[in-house]
């Protein structure tokens, strides 16, 4: 990265004039190529007003934060991002004066809304609730270079441009759904992989907990679930789950980045986990063994047996107990094996489960073909081509009430390969490169669906084919941060020539968190 060379009074006279001075097919002055423009962030803020001189942080900076609780942890949280790479101190402070302000209490701004100021003095980022103070955060990351991101002392400079940001979110439900259960993934590795997401304000984490191939968050009344169900997976490796004690603290660490854990239990089909280790969930009694493969649709819970049901309470009731959040999800999806009469028999006596135990329901598409219950979320994953008779289905629903949360599999799947050439993943739905998975509008995509049921959108990783952490880099990114932006940025900045400008620009920052990405040749990546 180029470093300053030039006295510090001239790099000053350079950044106020290039904060108000543009010359048409000039080259920038040095200083100014070191200052990320005030609007090259993802997702893309609703206002921008840029102007005025840049800040620099320096081993003189502090992060004053108000008196609360939340802006402290928020500050504490910048503090140990910006510490490695600066080798500022940076201390944490409620006292008054410059540097970096932290407050909450802005009135409009909404519950995930910031406003951020930037200019000689300081930077201040104001909101009306501790997440949009995080997503401020956020944004003020992506506006400092790359290298920020390192783990190591970086020569610097730290300059944030010059101006006003106003910012809050398009849609309430911005997710990413994590399937666990096909490949195990440690807990270390799921809190990685929520860092990842917060950095583009994504707000929903859900965790796919169980499937034919593995059974992953212990429940005490019903213990050879994991003990047993939860001992292979794909391919047949060793598998995992969580104890009780792991899934609270995924979802305390989920929390302390503002992200919401929605945990998904599939029924009454991906049941077989559950179905080898207690024969008595089955019709005829016998056991069937474990599964490694990756077919679908061959299993369903016995509809007609009370002691399904009272598995079912069972497993929703301890989930529930350590599950904070609003949402239990239970799947519904590819019930082949389940005739449409007991589907529907099903979901009318499991979703007022859900409801007894505090939760909202949230199931795959398939639920809008029974009766969902009221305040219900149905999650769309069809696809462009998906028939007429089904997409009318989950539009009726809409217009009756249940909200939607979309995830069309040929746009926002990520396990769907790229390219022919993809070493990892399925392309059951279609090849998905980087433009057409941002190239869509939620608002619109669905045809006779209120844009009012329109809840947000949520981008679900399959692991059939997923082994590490660094398979989930490369199928993720580039593509989530688009997702992301759908569902927080207004669709007036939707633009797929000016966002793969700002997608360009976040390689280097993945390259210094350590994410190995998919380099597409649909994105000008820089060539330095």
């Amino acid at each position: 990265m180029r470093q300053h060379r030039t006295p510090r009074l001239l790099s000053t006279l350079l950044l106020v004039a290039a904060a108000s001075i543009s010359v048409v097919g000039a080259a920038p002055p040095a200083a100014d190529r070191a200052v990320t423009p005030l609007g090259q962030v993802i997702p893309a803020p609703a206002s921008v007003e840029a102007g005025g001189s840049a800040y620099r942080i320096t081993g003189d900076t502090r992060i004053r934060v108000d008196g609360s609780r939340e802006a402290r942890k928020v500050g504490e949280y910048l503090a140990d991002v910006l510490r490695p790479s600066t080798g500022y101190r940076l201390p944490v402070t409620s006292s008054h004066g410059g540097g970096i302000q932290l407050r909450i209490g802005a009135k409009d701004l909404g519950a995930e809304g910031y406003r951020l100021d930037s200019g000689r003095s300081g930077i201040t980022i104001t909101a009306a609730k501790p997440a949009g103070l995080f997503h401020g955060v956020q944004t003020l990351r992506q506006l400092l270079p790359a290298a920020v991101e390192k783990d190591s002392v970086q020569p610097g400079p730290w300059l944030v441009a010059g101006g006003t940001i106003e910012d809050s979110p398009r849609y309430g439900y911005r997710g990413a759904m994590l399937d666990v259960s096909r490949h195990f993934f440690t807990v270390d590795q799921v809190k990685r992989y929520i860092d990842e997401l917060a950095l583009y304000k994504v707000n929903k984490l859900h965790l796919h907990l169980s499937d034919d191939q593995g059974w992953r968050i212990a429940i005490d009344s019903w213990p050879r679930l994991t003990t047993y169900g939860g001992s292979t997976q794909v391919g047949g490796g060793q598998g995992g789950y969580y104890t009780k004690a792991q899934y609270k603290d995924i979802v305390q660490y989920a929390a302390s980045r503002y992200l919401e854990v929605v945990p998904e239990i599939d029924m009454p089909g991906h049941t077989n986990a559950a179905l080898a280790s207690y024969a008595e969930l089955n019709c005829d009694g016998v056991a069937p063994p474990l599964y490694t493969g990756t077919d679908v649709g061959f299993s369903s819970l016995c509809v007609s047996k009370d002691i399904t049901y009272d598995f079912v309470d069972d497993v929703i009731r301890e989930l529930a107990a350590i599950t904070p959040g609003k949402y239990l999800h239970i799947g519904g999806d590819e019930a082949h094996s389940t005739t449409h009469a007991d589907y529907v028999a099903f979901m009318d006596r499991v979703q007022p489960v859900v409801a007894k135990y505090g939760k909202t329901v949230v199931g795959w598409h398939q639920l809008t073909g029974a009766t969902p219950a009221k305040g219900a979320l149905a999650q769309y994953w069809g696809l462009d081509d998906t028939s007429a008779a089904e997409k009318e289905q989950v539009a009726k629903a809409a217009q009756n009430g249940t909200g939607l949360v979309l995830s069309p599999a040929d746009r926002v799947y990520l396990d769907m390969k790229y390219t022919a050439d993809t070493p990892l993943g399925q392309d059951w739905a279609g090849l998905v490169e980087v433009q057409r998975s941002y190239d869509w509008d939620p608002g619109n995509y669905l045809p006779g669906a209120p844009g009012s049921a329109i809840k947000g959108v949520e981008a679900p990783l399959w692991t059939e084919t997923i082994v590490t952490s660094a398979n989930i880099d490369y199928m993720v990114f580039p593509r989530l941060p688009g997702v992301a932006e759908l569902g927080w940025s207004p669709v007036s900045t939707h633009d797929w020539d000016a966002y793969k400008v700002r997608l360009a620009a976040q390689g280097p920052r993945w390259d210094a968190l350590g994410i190995g990405y998919y380099k597409s040749p649909q994105v000008p990546w820089p060539t330095a």
